[in-house]
């Protein structure tokens, strides 16, 4: 189904579930996860419990649209964090800029709402000299005895590219590509088209290309890089912060960071440190404030 067609049936006259339907089977066809599109949906649906039955979307007015949100934030009775506040001002917004976008509504009554953000506690990050301990922790499993090339395989990959646990899990052994001739690197590609955008490709070290190979030998996947369950991956970190002594919770968020942040010390541009992970220009606001936070610049 086309966007278009999505909101075909619709007009100004029209009511909030009708609204409300068609702005599913839009987001359905954007191909947002489940997750998003039943919070999405849940966030507009409490708009037809405020609202008067028999109101078509074209009388719905900026000021309905910002005494639905006080009702939310303190007279409905149900606790409502600020971050699922800012998250229901998101999809009104969306909701109504869909609306006016394909010709329903000749104005947006949401365009005016004040977006309030929330910027979520700072992540924690590897010293310099934690950093060194959990390399060489997972650098002794690989020379042991009995070599185990995985710890080190995993760990630095993750301190290299900043990739999110999601994208580690979903490499395919054909996304990685060491022959090539500007160099090795990873290739982060996505299934869904509404997160191609996020596609890119992050240089490899040779480094960490020998240890890569070495896991190749030991494990032998054979078709995703590294086949095991998000939680044992979760385990094996931790398993390799507790081997460098670490007081901290390793984890694939703290390896982002650490990530990140060690570029942004190294001098790297700071739309290179975006690309690299993967984010639009509007998320990299946060992002980058937590940057310059982590590194003392700004309290």
């Amino acid at each position: 189904m086309t966007q278009e067609t999505a909101s075909a049936h619709l007009r100004a006259n029209s009511h909030l579930p009708a609204a409300i339907n068609g702005w599913k089977m839009f987001l359905a066809d954007q191909g947002r996860s489940h997750h998003t599109v039943k919070a999405f949906l849940s966030d507009i649906n409490l708009l037809t419990q405020f609202l008067a039955p028999d109101k078509t979307i074209g009388a719905i007015t900026t000021d309905d649209l910002n005494r639905f949100l006080e009702w939310i934030e303190k007279g409905r009775g149900v606790a409502c964090s600020p971050k699922t506040l800012s998250r229901r001002i998101t999809s009104v917004k969306s909701f109504f800029r869909w609306l006016r976008q394909y010709g329903v509504l000749a104005a947006d009554p949401a365009e005016a709402v004040a977006q309030r953000s929330v910027i979520s506690p700072l992540p924690q990050v590897l010293a310099d000299e934690e950093y060194e301990a959990v390399l060489l922790a997972a650098d002794r499993q690989r020379r042991a005895q009995k070599p185990d090339a995985r710890p080190y395989a995993l760990v630095a990959l993750l301190l290299e590219t900043a990739i999110k646990k999601s994208e580690c899990l979903g490499i395919d052994i054909n996304h990685i590509e060491l022959e090539s001739k500007d160099g090795p690197f990873l290739f982060v590609r996505y299934a869904s088209p509404a997160n191609r955008y996020k596609e890119r490709k992050i240089a490899l070290t040779e480094d960490w290309v020998v240890a890569y190979n070495e896991y190749l030998a030991q494990y032998n996947p054979l078709d995703r890089a590294f086949p095991w369950s998000p939680r044992r991956l979760e385990y094996l970190l931790e398993d390799i912060g507790a081997a460098a002594g670490l007081s901290k919770h390793l984890s694939f968020d703290m390896c982002r960071w650490t990530s990140a942040l060690r570029d942004y010390q190294s001098g790297v541009d700071a739309d290179e440190i975006r690309q690299k992970l993967g984010v639009s220009k509007i998320q990299w606001r946060e992002l980058f404030i937590k940057l310059k936070q982590l590194n003392g610049e700004i309290k």
